[in-house]
């Protein structure tokens, strides 16, 4: 008994060390050799629509319509896809925010649909003068679920856990956005022509990973060279 009973005990404070001491974290250096990556994400596809049916609140929600799956601009380019490096552990330092980043829902439609932040706050806003009940997960996982019933509303919430968020409104089922929860600055949003560039990488091997809602998530690796521009072309597939 009494050698089981230490076992339990040790395997206890195993567990509890392993919950005490959070895996290592970011770390901002001096970045005086990097190179960057100059990249495009395209969709060669025929884009999906899908049908928004407004089942309440029209005269601020708006008729029935369709909406693209993904944004595909002029040469196929892809906008608003997520790209960012896999488990990078030191780098380049942070951008300091000079206020919170802000989801915003407007006309029932959330503005921006998708964007990138860093770990931390963000103020989830009411712009109409109508309930809007604002649930983001981490999977299946809450991360809020705010009842905003008044125009003007703003409740901050922070967001600690890196990764994609889903949002949606619980009292207008159509209504969607993601927000990235970025855990290193190396990433960015594709613009209205698919490209993106990430800058001041040290050098080394990468994994560049391609989030979309549409399409989901794809990798590809990249090396970056001391000095120089890492070029990528991603073709993002159903």
């Amino acid at each position: 008994m009494g050698g089981s009973r230490a076992i339990l005990v040790l395997s206890f404070s195993l567990a509890l060390a392993l919950f005490s001491h959070p895996a290592q974290s970011y770390k901002e250096i001096d970045v005086t050799d990097g190179g960057s990556i100059e990249g495009r994400v395209v969709f060669n596809g025929t884009v999906p629509m899908k049908t928004i049916i407004p089942t309440k609140d029209v005269e601020i929600c708006g008729k029935k319509r369709k909406e693209p799956r993904i944004l595909v601009g002029a040469d196929k380019g892809v906008q608003q896809a997520v790209i960012y490096l896999k488990k990078v552990k030191e780098g380049k330092a942070w951008e300091k925010p000079t206020e919170n980043p802000v989801l915003d829902q407007e006309n029932c439609h959330f503005r921006p649909t998708v964007q990138i932040i860093q770990s931390g706050p963000i103020d989830i806003l009411n712009s109409d003068p109508l309930l809007h009940n604002t649930h983001g997960y981490y999977g299946r996982r809450t991360a809020f679920n705010l009842g905003l019933p008044n125009q003007g509303q703003r409740v901050t919430k922070i967001l600690k856990r890196p990764g994609i968020v889903k949002v949606d409104c619980d009292a207008h089922g159509w209504m969607l956005a993601h927000i990235y929860v970025a855990d290193s600055p190396y990433h960015a949003l594709s613009g209205d022509d698919g490209r993106f560039s990430i800058t001041n990488v040290p050098p080394g091997d990468y994994t560049l990973v391609v989030w979309q809602e549409f399409t989901g998530e794809s990798e590809t690796t990249v090396k970056v060279a001391t000095g120089q521009a890492a070029e990528v072309t991603i073709e993002l597939q159903k």
